[in-house]
């Protein structure tokens, strides 16, 4: 099982540039991809969405290439500096070193090539084809890496499911079980108890007292909806358990807990049911808010 949040990265360098991917991704019902990528090459598009999908079915995903020069590159062609901003940050870094004598002011090319906006190629220069050859590989390292924090999370959530779910098949669920057992017989006795002091005891073989509580036996009786609240969470529990995504059935079956926790409360005819019924219904609510992040 894997979340929709997580985040990756990957870098391929050849002798002139340095090709940066970023992806990140949070929840979202369907695929969404946002490509931020240098203008000319946003005909590459339609094949980075592709490549992603082939491993994400779910999440809104945002990629964002950076293509930047080497320092040490010989080649001038469509290299642009900002001098400006050069000056700006060795402005800095030596404002920081007078203040904080700690701090070792040894500055490198390299370190300059780090900081963002200082090196750039021009746009023009900028070929798809040959663009690819670096992109993919980084966004295919980045992919990975998306893939393997969204498994983690998965993991995270899926602990966090099982506790409650086992919460809801040991403690709710058993409980009204327990109760609903002892629901017909309490009417008896309260009816009983009613008859008498209004003044109209009558046996309880009386024809018209069984016919009365074998008519809310049929109304009150919850066999069918525990079964099938019973079915619902080991179906749960077994689609947590798989790899591939099951996020869209599992908020299937969430809404299926709650509408039959709905009416068992409805049918029960007990207070200590319908207070058990509120348990579930708040740990169910819980349960379809982590499920919105499972792909």
């Amino acid at each position: 099982m894997h979340s929709m949040t997580g985040f990756g990265r990957g870098e391929h360098i050849d002798s002139q540039v340095c090709y940066r991917v970023e992806v990140s991704s949070v929840n979202r019902k369907h695929a969404d991809v946002v490509i931020g990528i240098p203008r000319p090459l946003v005909t590459l598009e339609p094949k980075i969405k592709e490549r992603l999908l082939e491993r994400v079915s779910r999440g809104r995903i945002t990629i964002s290439i950076h293509i930047l020069p080497l320092a040490t590159s010989t080649a001038t062609t469509g290299l642009r500096i900002n001098h400006a901003l050069a000056a700006d940050y060795l402005a800095g870094l030596r404002e920081l070193a007078a203040i904080a004598p700690d701090i070792q002011l040894d500055i490198h090319a390299g370190d300059l090539l780090r900081a963002p906006g200082i090196f750039a190629l021009e746009e023009d220069a900028l070929q798809p084809e040959a663009a690819w050859q670096g992109i993919q590989p980084a966004l295919d390292q980045a992919i990975e890496e998306l893939i393997a924090t969204r498994k983690t999370e998965g993991t995270n959530l899926r602990i966090d499911l099982e506790a409650r779910i086992d919460r809801l098949e040991q403690e709710t669920t058993a409980a009204i079980k327990d109760l609903a057992a002892t629901v017909v017989e309490h009417y008896r006795t309260q009816l009983a108890e009613r008859l008498k002091h209004a003044g109209l005891p009558l046996p309880m073989d009386d024809e018209r007292l069984i016919r009365e509580i074998a008519l809310f036996a049929e109304k009150s009786d919850i066999t069918e909806e525990l079964t099938r609240l019973a079915s619902h969470l080991k179906k749960f529990r077994e689609l947590i358990k798989q790899t591939q995504p099951t996020g869209r059935s599992l908020d299937f079956f969430s809404q299926e807990l709650s509408r039959e926790f709905n009416t068992i409360g409805s049918k029960a005819h007990s207070a200590a049911i319908a207070q058990l019924v509120v348990q579930g219904k708040t740990e169910v609510e819980k349960i379809r808010e982590q499920v919105q992040n499972i792909e």
